[in-house]
């Protein structure tokens, strides 16, 4: 999904109500593709109690979700790359930092659900982005060597935790342009027009 602008407008009211304020490079560098456990506590500056960190992520998250659902719409061309890697009968998983209920909400609204095998969230993984384990357990729960799984991100914590997991990496200039994705073995705006088999042949042909 396109959601950062939604998340960024959820991360100010959130810190606004709560006396913080920060700036872009500060919710790309301390924010973006963490789980809500590790940014909330580095926000607060203080240890904060199980039943806390749970409370204030799930006060942002619900601000996000009512901010999103009026326009949440998958990228443009997703659902006919699914329906490709599928008829390959291609493994096809979710590793994020989110929680569940966001995941949940976005499958709901979105209906691409059925796409995928397995899904990991944040209560999955004790460290966040750029800590490769989520794609680590992402790669284990499928049964498949890291190296030969390829993850679409569009975080730079997201893609340091895939690239550290010896993941191939596929840059989404959703939150970031093109050029800032420079490093990833292939980047592009969204799905429209990519071909699976293409788009493997070449993010594995980088590296050999």
């Amino acid at each position: 999904m396109d959601s950062n602008r939604y998340h960024k407008i959820a991360l100010r009211q959130f810190c606004g109500k709560h006396g913080y304020t920060l700036s872009d490079d500060e919710l790309i560098n301390k924010i973006y593709g963490r789980t809500n456990k590790e940014w909330i506590a580095n926000l607060f500056g203080k240890e904060l109690s199980p039943i806390e960190l749970k409370n204030f992520g799930e006060e942002k998250e619900s601000m996000f979700r009512e901010i999103y659902k009026n326009d949440i719409v998958a990228l443009a061309g997703l659902e006919k790359f699914l329906k490709r890697l599928k008829t390959e009968n291609l493994p096809i998983a979710i590793g994020t930092s989110a929680p569940r209920s966001n995941v949940d909400f976005v499958l709901q609204k979105t209906g691409l659900g059925p796409y995928f095998s397995v899904i990991l969230d944040e209560s999955h993984v004790s460290k966040g982005k750029p800590n490769p384990e989520i794609y680590l357990k992402v790669a284990g729960a499928l049964h498949i060597a890291p190296d030969h799984c390829v993850v679409f991100e569009d975080s730079l914590s997201g893609i340091e935790a895939a690239q550290k997991a010896n993941c191939r990496v596929v840059g989404i200039a959703t939150t970031h342009s093109l050029g800032e994705l420079s490093h990833t073995d292939f980047a592009c705006a969204d799905f429209e027009g990519l071909d699976p088999a293409s788009l493997f042949a070449e993010v594995f042909k980088v590296r050999t």
